[in-house]
């Protein structure tokens, strides 16, 4: 009898031993820009996600190219055991991949998917993004529904379309609102391709400025974009050119604190409305499908888009609310 007793506190000293010192699982979620609301929200779902499911988050900013590969190899010295990341550059897939290999990890890519150095999607990598084409088309119909209900003629308005040629992602949301506009009767001769340098306010309305110069004659607008602040350039460009706010129409992506602070304030301005995209889902949804890959074995889809829901200063409360963002 001693001895049964003596093997089976043995035997439930060694599982409990197992049991206290198994490894708690570690994930990474690696951003670009870490200032940026949408990447804050990000990060703020991925915790409700770690919280429910009791894994470790490691939360890394990686604004380049170098601070991503740092952050990979971090990392692996702490013994993660998968990441997910929005890259900084999508052209750096390959180098991700190979870096993750050597330490051991786990990848999966949001928002921007990686491609190759010809721009080939990398369909090895589980992606959870956003179709930058068909939320461009989700903004032209929201232009033209607007600019239906406002009672314009296509010959009188010109669409100043801010097109950062740098980012697949950002020519592909530009795209996709133009070529709605161009399908639904809006002349392809109105609309104009305006480049600009970075993704922010001061570079699209300069490049505005630029275009409103050469189109003076033109007294209504509509304006859009890769995001919020490209889009809110171009109308304080038009707005600063003496064009009243109820002559423009722009539309923004992402629903940033920029785009909430537009409607915040007391008079309507030209920035019309915001296609906000699901923070939640690219958060959360892709650190439980990253949890699940670590502890099930069970790999995510290879893709997964999600779409926007419009909002304006009518409604903004209620769609940030229905998004978990309130």
């Amino acid at each position: 009898m001693k001895k049964i007793i003596l093997l089976s506190l043995l035997i439930g000293g060694v599982l409990f031993s197992q049991t206290a010192f198994a490894k708690k699982v570690k994930i990474g979620f690696v951003v670009k820009q870490p200032e940026s609301g949408w990447f804050q929200d990000e990060w703020k779902f991925a915790e409700k996600a770690a919280k429910e499911k009791g894994f470790t988050l490691v939360k890394i900013a990686a604004e380049d190219g170098d601070k991503l590969m740092s952050a990979i190899d971090n990392l692996g010295a702490q013994q993660a055991d998968g990441f997910i990341v929005c890259t900084p550059n999508v052209k750096l897939g390959k180098a991700i991949v190979r870096r993750a290999k050597q330490n051991k990890l786990k990848v999966m890519s949001v928002d921007d998917r990686f491609v190759t150095a010809s721009g080939k999607p990398i369909t090895s990598v589980p992606h959870i993004g956003i179709s930058a084409y068909k939320i461009g088309q989700q903004v032209g119909e929201s232009l033209l529904k607007e600019m239906k209900a406002r009672k314009w003629q296509f010959k009188d308005v010109g669409a100043m379309a801010l097109v950062y040629e740098q980012l697949p992602t950002a020519q592909e949301r530009t795209k996709g609102a133009a070529d709605y506009l161009i399908a639904h009767g809006f002349p392809k001769a109105n609309i104009f391709m305006t480049p600009h340098e970075l993704d922010n306010t001061e570079k699209s309305f300069n490049a505005g400025n630029t275009l409103i110069a050469k189109k003076a004659k033109i007294k209504k607008w509509l304006v859009f974009g890769m995001n919020d602040q490209v889009s809110i350039g171009g109308v304080r460009a038009l707005e600063g050119n003496g064009i009243a706010a109820k002559n423009i129409i722009g539309i923004g992506i992402n629903g940033s604190e920029e785009a909430i602070n537009e409607f915040k304030k007391k008079k309507q301005t030209g920035f019309y409305g915001t296609v906000i995209l699901s923070a939640s889902k690219h958060g959360y949804e892709s650190s439980i499908a990253m949890y699940n890959w670590i502890t099930k074995g069970k790999k995510p889809a290879p893709i997964t888009y999600t779409t926007g829901i419009l909002a304006t200063k009518a409604n903004f409360r209620a769609v940030r609310k229905k998004l978990g963002l309130e």
